[in-house]
């Protein structure tokens, strides 16, 4: 089944010319942080016919910034291949949380409001959520999930690949006690900023979900958990294991898998492709 997703996302982008896509690096303003927040724009060529396309948001991981998927993978390429609207923000290292502590970090309401707000008024958009979708690597795919489970009005589908979609067994990693507290502390909070304790509010339908992981990362117990959760839930859902490990050359795979769902999500005619 894999090889045959990733032969149909390879066959989408045969005979698409590399780097035709549009990259623009723009600076989208945040009044609830008071400050601009680096973004990434990747604008198909398509666009420049005349069509209003979907958009798909790219999140970061930790450590990351609104250039790590170019660095990755080629977003032009695969922009064109799908015909979708690529839009990667910066997100620091806020997990995409409203920080209940740091006003300054309040990268919720930036992404699923300001942003989208913000690109829809300015590029050939879909404005809808059944033409918007969120995924992320690692912390982004905790921050798609997180957004797009909040923000089900904006989006229609989310994803992830290697994501923290659970962030409890890891208290003392990657700066998330800056944006929460000690976890000791404020255990609820944790349990309430969780991907995984937010599934309950789920109806099966809501959002056009999938998530996938590496068999050798770090992460893997906590995706396989949450895949576990949405089957006793009864929510419909795509999820994919792999050989990899968290890095670059996982994800480099994982996305042209993900755009292939989303494009399927955009245009229900493409199943019968």
């Amino acid at each position: 089944m894999m090889k045959r997703i990733l032969f149909l996302a390879a066959a989408l982008l045969i005979g698409v010319a590399a780097e035709a896509a549009r990259i623009d690096t723009v600076a989208v303003f945040s009044t609830k942080m008071q400050r601009e927040i680096p973004t990434v724009v990747v604008l198909p060529d398509a666009a420049g016919e005349g069509h209003r396309l979907p958009t798909l948001y790219l999140l970061h991981g930790y450590g990351g910034s609104h250039l790590s998927w170019l660095g990755i993978t080629d977003l032009p390429r695969l922009a064109d291949g799908f015909g979708m609207i690529l839009v990667c923000p910066d997100g620091e290292n806020s997990w995409y949380w409203d920080s209940p502590l740091d006003p300054r970090s309040q990268f919720e309401t930036f992404v699923a409001q300001e942003l989208v707000d913000w690109i829809d008024a300015r590029y050939p958009t879909l404005p809808v959520r059944e033409k918007r979708a969120i995924t992320g690597l690692s912390m982004g795919g905790h921050g798609a999930w997180w957004i797009a489970l909040h923000h089900r009005d904006r989006f229609g589908a989310a994803g992830s690949t290697s994501g923290g979609v659970d962030i409890r067994p890891f208290p003392d990693s990657w700066e998330m006690k800056r944006q929460l507290g000690e976890e000791k502390e404020f255990p609820e909070r944790w349990r309430d900023h969780t991907v995984i304790e937010q599934v309950d509010s789920l109806k099966n339908g809501d959002l056009a979900l999938i998530f996938d992981c590496g068999y050798e990362d770090f992460f893997y117990e906590v995706n396989l958990n949450l895949h576990k959760k949405l089957l006793d839930l009864g929510i419909g859902h795509d999820f994919q294991v792999r050989p990899g490990a968290h890095n670059a050359a996982y994800w480099a795979i994982s996305l042209p898998s993900q755009m292939l769902f989303f494009y399927r999500y955009f245009d229900p005619r493409a199943l019968k492709k």
